[in-house]
């Protein structure tokens, strides 16, 4: 069943629209909890590092380029925190798999940033993603941006203000879109929705996405799929995709494409579990954490279901290139065609509304 879509998410088309030589400030974080030997989900204890802070060094370093802003570049690139906008609707919350959230870009030439301020930022980005993934990030930026080099056509905004109890950053591009809001966003994982994605070779790649610095990711779950028996796939593999941008919160009560979880053996959830930990892997410890903390609060694995689609399957091999995992207020939808989108909205609960888009 495809699943409803009461927020409307733009979805332009993404064939439209570096490294600093210097020391890295940010320290090495781990990735999260273990896989269990019993098969069933294992949660990192919570601790003051399950979440981000105000403190955390993407924050820190988000407060310190506020301050370092004009008044002529905050009038661009800072806002209230409930800004709204005609077309994009709460633009702090909004996501799409191709867009640019002020104009200014931040290593561009065109000077709006300074020397100072470019190196703040990319500061800010290593802060929220997993310093094992700087290097894949840096390769599929390069990749989606005709071999541009980092922030050359990424931007940024600014929300409350840095520091207070209520403020977020949004960098976004084509292919991307992270935040970093100090936990000041409760109940929800990464600070609202994200996105991301690769078109390694091309818009249209080609079978097993050689280069896809995320295609791993579908290859763990394909063996989800090939660990199921008979009835199981039957269950989990449907014909048609959603829409691409569907990912509001059905809630308790919701109907979720697939087979529930709940019906794997433990060997089967143990194989999803891993799964799991690959999909937050890429970001941060607090954020991995969090995200973890979120589902767990609403009843884990086994309270969502498991999707694979035929539709999207390129080279008609049976490696199902697009899947979901959905819960009451976790979707995680990985859409491999034409090439690899990756839409993601968390929170610990349903009624949690992240875009007021009208």
């Amino acid at each position: 069943m495809e699943p409803k879509q009461d927020r409307p998410i733009v979805c332009p088309d993404c064939a439209g629209e570096g490294e600093f030589d210097r020391r890295d400030f940010l320290k090495s974080v781990g990735t999260t909890a273990a896989v269990a030997a019993a098969g069933l989900p294992v949660w990192a204890t919570p601790t003051a590092e399950a979440a981000p802070t105000k403190t955390s060094a993407a924050e820190t370093a988000v407060k310190g380029l506020y301050e370092t802003l004009t008044d002529d570049q905050k009038k661009i690139i800072c806002f209230d925190w409930d800004y709204k906008e005609k077309d994009r609707g709460l633009l702090r919350t909004f996501v799409s798999n191709n867009w640019h959230i002020t104009k200014p870009r931040i290593t561009d030439g065109k000077g709006f940033y300074t020397k100072k301020q470019q190196t703040i930022i990319h500061d800010i980005f290593k802060g929220i993603i997993n310093p094992d993934w700087y290097g894949k990030f840096l390769k599929q930026l390069k990749d989606d941006t005709g071999g541009k080099e980092w922030g050359v056509d990424q931007s940024i905004a600014i929300f409350g203000k840095p520091g207070s109890d209520k403020f977020e950053f949004v960098m976004t591009g084509r292919h991307m879109t992270i935040r970093a809001d100090g936990n000041t966003e409760a109940h929800v994982a990464f600070g609202g929705p994200i996105f991301y994605g690769h078109a390694a070779s091309g818009f249209n790649e080609q079978v097993h996405h050689p280069g896809n610095v995320f295609f791993h990711e579908a290859v763990m779950a394909n063996k989800v799929y090939q660990m199921l028996d008979a009835k199981q796939q039957e269950k989990a593999l449907l014909e048609k995709l959603p829409v691409e941008s569907a990912v509001e919160f059905q809630g308790a009560m919701g109907k979720f494409p697939g087979i529930p979880v709940h019906e794997f053996a433990d060997e089967q959830k143990n194989e999803l579990q891993k799964v799991l930990m690959a999909l937050v892997e890429p970001y941060r410890k607090e954020d991995q954490e969090e995200a973890l903390e979120c589902l767990q609060k609403q009843g884990g694995l086994d309270k969502c279901s498991l999707a694979f689609y035929k539709e999207g399957d390129i080279g008609n091999d049976g490696e199902w290139d697009c899947w979901r995992l959905e819960g009451p207020s976790f979707v995680w939808y990985f859409r491999g065609y034409p090439h690899v989108h990756v839409w993601v909205n968390v929170a610990d609960d349903a009624s949690v509304k992240l875009n007021a888009q009208g």
